[in-house]
């Protein structure tokens, strides 16, 4: 705090005497500075412009445009308004409007802006690059309208390298790398003094783990300004990707990337925006120590960014400090605006809860998770173990389905986890001893054998779990004993086949051959009326298990008649 307060008293002294010389900064600084990505000298020379020069609507869009960056959409609606007020015509103001309208999800609202903004535009090709970039924020980036309106921009005047260099931004989103490629050759066609082109195409090559050209690309565009910080962001990024891509080299590419960031934020103003770009990258680095540090400091300054919270709670619950995490995750869900809270922060909510052992939090956060992002498909796996838990099988068996369905990690595991779920659903409803009783719904034998079967098509021999489970749950199709059908026959000859083929049989294996031959007993006795075969597969089963119940009362029936015959002799 000490030396953030001796920097501003410094630079308020220095106002006293080259205040004529600020109000000399031109427009053209400013921009210069907002490319750079100097937001805070940017904000600084904006600011003076608009007090200087209150009839300029430019001066208030480039002022907006810094707040938007900056993640202040309110103030950047205020300047854009007063744009507006200053030149009902300014079709820059418009388009910034539109694009407030988009970061807060008003669709309707962004699309009036931007037709405003393009039918006042004229010759000015500005209005459209903005356009253009405006459809690319987030939370919902929109690369064909973006496309579609740079091209109607090119059209208006194709000497523009932004355009252009906007135009590969979308294109390169698409991931289509010729047409970017050649957009952000066109605009280096048209400046080759373009830092910006040169930054563009590393990134491109980055996208195509083409590492030492995205560096070669970086290079460039320093020896064109040295002072141009997004090339060393962008080369700090492309380090990161490059030690994600190879392991051998990870170590030393994520020490890189962090003093190449490091070179960014020396060349910007160090401000709370800029520092929480870099909590930001060291995020995406890994570096969760150096972030704890970093988001701890920032949550302690004077009316500190709610954001810093977001940052503390990932990094403390990454170094496994997991009361520092609950507390900032809290206190950021708390002050945030709810347009601004992304899954993450419920993912890591929900982590928190979890070791905390408080299921039904972490479930309720969990699912509202998904609910927003739906492509986050591993946690249905947590969400299943705890349905599991709580013996809700049905929606246990829903959610392990989910993250079979949406994982990348999914195992042969998961998918009998999935179906065990849905047989032991089955067989709850078939128990239910609820007033009225429900009726027992086939489709989770369906869903169950589904899951089984996946299985066995996943393995080139027979497992004999499955083989049980698809036999018990053919098992449970049977209505009634005395009219057995033999649903579950194949599945539990199939298991006798398997585990008898194992030799010496294992006493985990007995009982489940003893299960089939009783099945094939009761077959032959309902089905077959065949008493010499039931009396042989009853036999076998109870030479591996004479504890089965079905074994047991086969043969009191047998004996029964046999001792009403003697007495009469």
């Amino acid at each position: 705090m000490t030396n953030l307060k001796s920097k501003v008293a410094g630079a308020a002294v220095g106002l006293v005497f080259i205040g004529s010389s600020v109000f000399a900064q031109s427009l053209a600084d400013a921009k210069k500075a907002i490319d750079a990505e100097q937001y805070q000298k940017a904000k600084s020379m904006l600011k003076n412009l608009t007090a200087s020069q209150p009839t300029k609507d430019e001066n208030f869009f480039y002022l907006g445009w810094v707040y938007l960056q900056e993640d202040y959409a309110d103030s950047a609606k205020a300047a854009f308004s007063k744009g507006i007020a200053a030149n009902p015509k300014s079709a820059l103001n418009y388009a910034g409007l539109g694009a407030v309208a988009r970061v807060n999800k008003d669709q309707a609202g962004a699309q009036s802006n931007f037709n405003q903004a393009t039918t006042l535009a004229g010759k000015d090709s500005k209005p459209y690059v903005y356009v253009g970039e405006a459809y690319m924020l987030d939370p919902n980036p929109d690369a064909n309208a973006a496309i579609a309106v740079l091209n109607k921009g090119i059209a208006v005047n194709s000497k523009d390298p932004e355009l252009f260099i906007a135009l590969g931004d979308a294109y390169r989103s698409q991931l289509k790398s010729n047409e970017a490629y050649k957009a952000y050759a066109d605009a280096l066609n048209l400046n080759p003094k373009s830092a910006a082109a040169k930054v563009a195409t590393g990134v491109l090559w980055r996208y195509a783990n083409n590492w030492e050209d995205s560096e070669k690309e970086f290079k460039d565009a320093l020896a064109i300004d040295p002072n141009f910080g997004p090339a060393y962001r962008e080369w700090a990024e492309t380090d990161v990707r490059w030690a994600q891509k190879v392991p051998a080299q990870a170590s030393a590419k994520i020490n890189e990337s962090v003093e190449q960031y490091r070179k960014f934020m020396n060349l910007t103003d160090n401000s709370v925006e800029s520092r929480l770009r870099y909590a930001d990258f060291l995020y995406q680095a890994g570096k969760f120590k150096d972030l704890q540090t970093e988001a701890t400091t920032l949550t302690q300054a004077k009316n500190a960014n709610a954001r810093a919270y977001r940052y503390l709670g990932y990094a403390a619950y990454e170094n496994n400090d997991p009361a520092t995490a609950k507390t900032a995750l809290n206190t950021w869900l708390s002050k945030a605006d709810p347009k601004r809270v992304i899954p993450y922060d419920y993912y890591y909510l929900g982590r928190i809860q979890l070791k905390d052992k408080d299921t039904t939090a972490a479930l309720q956060t969990l699912e509202k998770t998904v609910q927003l992002d739906s492509t986050m498909g591993d946690l249905y796996a947590d969400i299943a173990k705890i349905y599991y838990a709580k013996r809700d099988y049905q929606k246990a068996g829903d959610a392990y389905q989910k993250y079979t369905a949406k994982s990348k990690n999914a195992k042969l595991n998961d998918y009998f986890a999935q179906g065990f779920s849905y047989y032991y659903a089955y067989g709850d409803q078939l128990s239910s001893k609820a007033t009225p009783k429900p009726v027992a719904d086939t489709m989770l034998l369906v869903k169950a054998d589904s899951a089984f079967s996946h299985i066995q098509n996943a393995l080139t021999t027979p497992n004999p779990t499955v083989t049980l489970y698809r036999a018990r749950l053919y098992d449970l199709k049977e209505k009634d004993r005395n009219n057995i059908v033999g649903y579950a026959r194949p599945y539990y000859e199939k298991l006798i086949s398997i585990l008898s083929a194992k030799q010496p049989i294992a006493d985990a294996d007995k009982k489940n051959l003893a299960e089939a031959y009783a099945y094939l007993g009761a077959f032959a006795e309902y089905k077959e009326k065949d008493n010499a075969k039931a009396t042989e597969n009853y036999t076998k089963a109870r030479e591996y298990d004479p504890t089965n119940k079905q074994v047991q009362f086969f043969f009191q029936k047998k004996s029964a008649p046999a001792k009403s015959t003697s007495k009469g002799k």
